[in-house]
């Protein structure tokens, strides 16, 4: 068990001695995936505001909180956790040719992906402010809270990463299930809709759902100036979990991936 761990802190620290590459590398591939447009990496701004727009026009109705503001903040902490999650499932598949053409640690892909996916966020989290700004929110120091939700979110996506990514390498069928159960997650989350101490199927989607506690670290001390206490004990212990899987996977399997692509 030990040695499993001693491979997997290896391989992470000869990434992060890499980050130079794959920084250098996360921002080649923003530029080239908006290579010849007009707007350029902008328009990652412009599709989260066009879709965050759209949500409040079309459902926004009376409510007894900031529903623009409410949808802003769900939209932004969704949209990046479901990339990641989708995308990180056939990370070593898209990585196939370095992979097998070059000796870098796995742990390079992983942190190109991290900090490609950090990058567009960026974009949707300049979108997040501007429909802050113009709904009129308060301002307030527990927004500092919020930051910290958005750390610990952070902190929990390489192991994420890592963890979609063995299984996609070792079950492809997973980028397909992984891909349709995200989907319908949009519309079991809170992202949109609220929960008002109700009962019935959608207490079960609210209280049982991992997501809800990742969205209210970032909503609820923005919205309703409050700190989400349960959120901020869950979601860390999910970071250690994921953590510990990730560090087993990369310990155990690293040197199988490429007999696996």
């Amino acid at each position: 068990m030990l040695n499993i761990f001693k491979e997997a802190f290896g391989d992470l620290r000869a990434g992060l001695g890499l980050r130079r590459v794959w920084i250098a590398l996360a921002s080649e591939d923003i530029g080239d995936q908006h290579k010849r447009t007009t707007l350029g990496p902008l328009w990652l701004l412009v599709n989260y505001l066009v879709f965050a727009g759209t949500f409040i026009f079309l459902i926004h109705g009376k409510t007894s909180y900031n529903y623009p503001a409410f949808v802003a903040t769900g939209l932004f902490v969704w949209f990046y956790i479901m990339e990641v999650i989708t995308s990180s499932v056939s990370l070593f598949q898209r990585e196939e040719s370095f992979i097998k053409g070059t000796t870098l640690p796995l742990s390079v892909y992983v942190m190109r992906f991290f900090m490609q996916s950090v990058i567009r966020a960026g974009y949707a989290f300049l979108g997040c402010l501007l429909v802050l700004y113009y709904s009129g929110i308060d301002i307030s120091f527990l927004w500092l809270w919020s930051v910290l939700g958005i750390i610990i979110i952070l902190l929990s996506v390489p192991p994420t990463i890592i963890v979609l990514a063995f299984l996609g390498a070792f079950f492809p069928d997973a980028q397909y299930l992984v891909s349709n159960l995200m989907r319908v997650g949009m519309f079991l989350t809170p992202v949109f809709w609220t929960y008002e101490g109700s009962g019935g199927i959608r207490h079960i989607f609210y209280h049982w759902n991992p997501f809800t506690y990742y969205l209210e670290m970032v909503r609820f001390p923005i919205l309703w100036h409050k700190v989400p206490l349960e959120a901020f004990m869950i979601t860390p212990i999910i970071g250690v979990g994921l953590w510990v899987a990730a560090l087993l996977l990369l310990g155990r399997l690293r040197r199988q991936v490429v007999f696996m692509l």
